[in-house]
């Protein structure tokens, strides 16, 4: 009987070996054991080339091959008859591979041993389901597509961005019942990713930053492609998050300027999921989860979906906020503040932020921060537009996917985890009104 090649990815997760038969240009068939087969699409799947061995003799004179993959959960064996075309040696499909095989390296004792050479893409020409004995199929924890659409029409109803976020996370935790999620921004500029939200963590990690390139997060952020692993491997997790100092200032040099990124102590299942909006990478929704194998294909289809509509949620609030703004406030004078000043110190250099002697936040948040406490102080200024700030020189913004309303809802959650006698209060669509609790000392280095 055969079969569609979708209908049967659960045979792909390597849980169970695959076997496959090639044969030499005069016909000497060879059989291995193969460690990753990957899905591509409903027509083609990506074989890991890790050594030079007979089977990758055999495909360079042969193309012809068949392979045998068995479901886990039901011991259902198929056989797929396949033709070798190209290999693929680099991009977001063998980013993909290669930190599946690390995980499967990882989780067997062989990370020394497994290396991926190459992604071999292979036409499948037919599936067909082998007779034998099977167990019954286990049945499903959750319906994806139920979750995802009661998901969208959540994100549907979000008005702004700060809402969005944390209504993208409790989706993931409601509807789906992943426990461990975070969201992190994209800065093109920098090529980082700064954490703006997360669930399920002792500590936010809100600000924590991240390299393109660097474990599941920046890979996925780099090659714009999902990327999923189903065990425990260190070279794609995360201990904590890249410390940045200001290399001239010894007194910044002697403060800890790190936020630890949040993440789980032994996290054996990881999805990273790029958020796009017209080719453009806004952010990347990663999760993780303590139990091997936790996220199948149908978790990798779901959550994209879910990235692509809160890449146009994010993009559509973004432009709302930037093409208009609401009413000023009435004009008038802060109320004068009581208590000892706060010391507020900045370095130019990152634009890092101290509260005293205790760090709060870099970049272009701390920019924003500096500015707006400067009119503060000079001016008695306490009501801001986003518009005003865009065309502000001082705080240099990137000229591409600035991302302003990120960075205000992260520089206003920082505030509130550090428990600051600053606050940030969003008045309408634009707008927004610093809190100041305190008297106000500046300080520039």
């Amino acid at each position: 009987m055969t079969t569609s090649l979708d209908a049967i990815r659960e045979c792909l997760e390597g849980v169970i070996p695959g076997t496959m038969a090639t044969a030499s240009a005069d016909g000497l068939p060879n059989v291995a054991y193969l460690t990753q087969v990957h899905f591509v699409d409903s027509r083609h799947v990506a074989l890991s080339w890790q050594f030079f061995n007979k089977t990758r003799q055999n495909i360079m004179v042969n193309p012809h091959a068949a392979l045998v993959v068995t479901n886990p959960s039901t011991m259902q064996q198929y056989r797929l008859r396949l033709e070798y075309l190209h290999t693929e040696t680099s991009g977001p499909l063998f980013e993909s591979m290669k930190a599946r095989l690390a995980g499967i390296a990882s989780h067997t004792g062989m990370s020394g041993v497994f290396r991926l050479l190459g992604a071999d893409i292979f036409r499948v020409h037919e599936v067909q389901a082998l007779p034998g004995t099977t167990l019954p199929a286990p049945p499903s924890v959750r319906n994806l597509l139920a979750a995802l659409r009661a998901s969208s029409a959540r994100l549907a109803a979000c008005t702004d961005l700060e809402k969005l976020l944390a209504e993208t996370l409790a989706c993931l935790d409601g509807e789906f019942g992943i426990r461990h999620a975070m969201l992190l921004m994209a800065d093109e500029a920098a090529k980082r990713l700064y954490t703006v939200a997360s669930r399920g963590y002792e500590e936010s990690g809100v600000g924590s930053e991240i390299p393109f390139g660097q474990g599941v997060i920046g890979v996925a952020a780099r090659e714009r492609a999902p990327i999923r692993i189903g065990h425990m491997n260190a070279e794609y997790g995360y201990s904590r998050a890249i410390r940045q100092s200001a290399a001239h200032s010894g007194w910044a040099d002697a403060l800890e300027t790190e936020i630890p990124l949040p993440g789980l102590p032994e996290s054996r299942s990881q999805l990273a999921v790029p958020v796009l909006a017209a080719q453009r990478l806004l952010a990347v929704l990663y999760v993780e989860s303590p139990q091997d194998l936790r996220f199948s294909y149908d978790h990798e289809d779901a959550l994209v979906s879910l990235a692509a509509q809160l890449g146009m949620a994010i993009q559509l609030l973004q432009s709302a906020a930037d093409c208009g703004e609401d009413a000023p406030a009435p004009p008038g004078l802060p109320a004068r503040p009581d208590g000892a000043p706060l010391a507020v110190r900045h370095f130019a250099e990152n634009d890092s932020v101290f509260l005293g002697d205790d760090y709060l936040i870099k970049g272009v948040a701390g920019s924003i921060l500096w500015t707006l406490l400067q009119d503060y102080v000079s001016r008695q200024r306490v009501e801001f537009s986003n518009r005003e700030l865009r065309l502000d020189p001082r705080i240099r913004l990137p000229s591409v996917s600035d991302n302003l309303e990120a960075r205000l809802v992260l520089l206003s959650r920082r505030l509130v985890e550090r428990d600051a006698p600053l606050r940030i209060e969003k008045t309408g669509r634009g707008r927004f009104r610093l809190h100041v609790a305190r008297p106000v000392r500046l300080a520039a280095d």
